[in-house]
């Protein structure tokens, strides 16, 4: 018997996180890989949990980043980069924690979109990051994002949570 998508997703209903409102959700378990010598998470580690919640996000949102990348719909290929990134680290976290990113869209312009995201440990907030993405075309010029794209993350954009 074949599994269907349906199958998969009510067998890992949060695998890619959760949208509600205009946020998303990504629960992160902290592992021993994750953390340094002090046993606190390696601070780069905090921009992995983030990556992987923005890149759940827009997939959840319908945008297909291979779909971008390979050319379909007769496009240039293209992939999202971070332009720019400022990120507090308010406290630590430790092995064993279960944390929270939680992903908004504060802006979306013609050719970029700014994310806002927290980490979190039971509601508290640990880390705070801004981040600005571009869509850059196969060429490595900047594209604009083009209706369909926008379609999908519109929503997300300025809303009550």
């Amino acid at each position: 018997m074949t599994e269907t998508n349906q199958d998969k997703k009510d067998r890992w209903p949060d695998l890619a996180g959760r949208i509600e409102g205009a946020r998303h959700f990504l629960p992160v378990r902290v592992y021993h890989e994750d953390t340094d010598f002090t046993g606190l998470v390696y601070h780069a580690n905090f921009l992995k949990f983030c990556e992987r919640a923005r890149s759940d996000m827009v997939r959840l949102a319908g945008v297909s980043q291979t779909g971008l990348f390979s050319g379909e719909g007769a496009r240039e290929p293209a992939a999202f980069v971070v332009r720019h990134m400022d990120i507090d680290f308010l406290k630590p976290a430790h092995m064993n924690d279960l944390l929270e990113i939680v992903t908004s869209v504060d802006e979306l312009g013609g050719a970029a979109m700014t994310l806002l995201q927290e980490v979190t440990r039971e509601g508290d907030v640990v880390a705070r990051v801004r981040v600005k993405i571009v869509l850059v075309g196969q060429s490595g010029k900047v594209m604009r994002l083009d209706a369909l794209v926008r379609a999908h993350l519109e929503r997300f954009v300025n809303q009550e949570a």
